[in-house]
């Protein structure tokens, strides 16, 4: 895979597209003017992080990603525990994402004159977009980074291609020097928001697990990390001052923003099926770039033991880790579909699952900062920026995850931290297993690099 293709996972993951239709509306309600600012902050805390796991990807490629990097400051232990985090985090955002594409996908059918509404079609919808996501990563990484490229560049230039319009449109009035001057922000609105904003990049290292199908790895998928971070982070300020700056307040209060921003600058009709289904391709492709990274973790912990051997062997055709594919592709349909039938809405079920996924990648990003202290510690490197950007990573993610437990939010996000908790524990059983009756497979844990993967299987 070449530079741009790792970028376009990154990327993928990230889904600037769905988090600018959201994310920025949500911030306004406490950040207000302050909004910028607010994503400005998520921008650096991620740049921090990514920085932390650049470190290791300069000196390490592997398909294990975060589970591997972490072995090299924390041991075998830490590795499970990033590794365990981080696949919740991935399970988390595919199955999430999915209903995120089946809503859109709905709305731009019915736009279209179909009547794509109700419990059949979504779960026909799941069923059809979650089993074209799982193919195309079996497929081959290639064409599944591709197919995502595509998509989230169609997405990205159909809301510039608004966000242009609405600035020319204001005129005069899109220079706003309010948000410049955050008027009517406080400190506190500006902190809360930026938890919202740092959301809105989980998954962005990403490309971090594509070690062995990199071109130039130990260049390449620093320069994606680091890149796609900053570009999207760029985007999502430019995206929030022009909503703030063409909306106003009614920004707080408009249940689709782009849509509201749409029709009041007079887009052609046709462009609200265009932005619906940009959305919706957004969608589809955040589904595909976290299947490759769970493809790939699992794909090592078969190589070392960690779980059945089976699932660290490759498509004889496509050498991908079909199994592991298969299996969380499969998966991810069943809980929506379990969630579908109990009522829910595709919309709800996608806040719900997002969440607890995002508390996964949470936990492996202060995992991998606390790693990089370590491990540049015992290698005798300079590390002066590797503490700063720990230090703010870390304590950057302790609050977070405070913010979204205290106080107490309504149901059931007030019961979505236990549900993790209650996972990460049930994994760890098999860590303890292992360490009883298996040892010299705890040994193993984070160890296999790259050239310890030739070939098939």
């Amino acid at each position: 895979m070449s530079g741009p293709e790792l970028a376009a996972q990154a990327i993928a993951n990230i889904a600037p597209s769905a988090v600018i239709a959201f994310t920025a509306a949500a911030i306004f309600l406490g950040a207000g003017n302050g909004t910028i600012y607010a994503f400005g902050l998520a921008t650096i805390v991620i740049l921090c992080v990514g920085y932390c796991v650049v470190v290791f990807a300069r000196k390490h490629a592997s398909a294990g990603s975060l589970y591997t990097y972490v072995s090299k400051g924390l041991g075998p232990a830490g590795a499970y525990l990033a590794g365990a985090t981080l696949l919740i985090g991935c399970f988390g955002i595919a199955a999430a994402s999915l209903m995120g594409s089946v809503s859109y996908m709905g709305q731009f059918l019915t736009l279209l004159g179909v009547p794509a509404a109700g419990l059949g079609w979504d779960i026909g919808l799941a069923i059809v977009l979650g089993g074209l996501a799982t193919l195309f990563t079996i497929r081959g990484i290639r064409l599944s980074a591709r197919v995502s490229l595509v998509l989230e560049l169609l997405s990205v230039a159909i809301i510039l291609v608004l966000l242009i319009s609405a600035l020319v449109w204001a005129g005069p009035n899109a220079w706003d020097p309010a948000q410049l001057l955050a008027q009517g922000s406080s400190f506190q609105g500006i902190a809360a928001g930026m938890v919202l904003g740092i959301l809105g990049f989980v998954g962005f290292s990403s490309a971090d697990a594509l070690g062995r199908e990199a071109k130039n790895p130990y260049k390449a998928i620093p320069r994606a990390i680091m890149w796609s971070a900053l570009t999207v982070g760029i985007l999502y300020v430019f995206a929030a001052y022009t909503q703030i700056a063409v909306l106003g307040d009614d920004l707080a209060t408009a249940a689709s923003p782009l849509e509201s921003m749409s029709e009041l600058i007079g887009m052609p009709a046709w462009f609200a099926p265009v932005l619906t289904f940009g959305v919706a391709a957004s969608f589809f492709a955040v589904v595909v770039a976290p299947l490759n990274v769970i493809g790939r973790i699992v794909y090592v912990m078969g190589k070392e033991g960690v779980v059945h051997e089976r699932f660290g062997r490759t498509h004889e055709r496509h050498l991908t880790p079909h199994r592991v594919l298969l299996a969380a592709g499969a998966l991810a349909i069943v809980v929506d579909i379990v969630f579908l039938i109990a009522g829910a809405d595709p919309m709800e079920i996608l806040v719900w699952v997002n969440t607890w996924g995002t508390y996964g990648y949470m936990v492996a990003y202060a995992l991998v900062a606390i790693a990089c202290v370590v491990y540049t510690q015992r290698a005798g490197m300079r590390n002066g920026l590797v503490w700063a950007c720990a230090t703010i990573a870390v304590a950057t993610m302790a609050y977070v995850f405070f913010a979204n437990v205290f106080p107490v939010p309504a149901f059931p996000f007030n019961v979505i931290p236990y549900v993790f908790i209650v996972c990460v524990l049930a994994a760890l059983t098999r860590y303890w297993y292992l360490k009883a009756r298996q040892p010299e497979v705890i040994a193993r844990i984070g160890n296999t690099e790259t050239s310890a993967m030739d070939g098939i299987g």
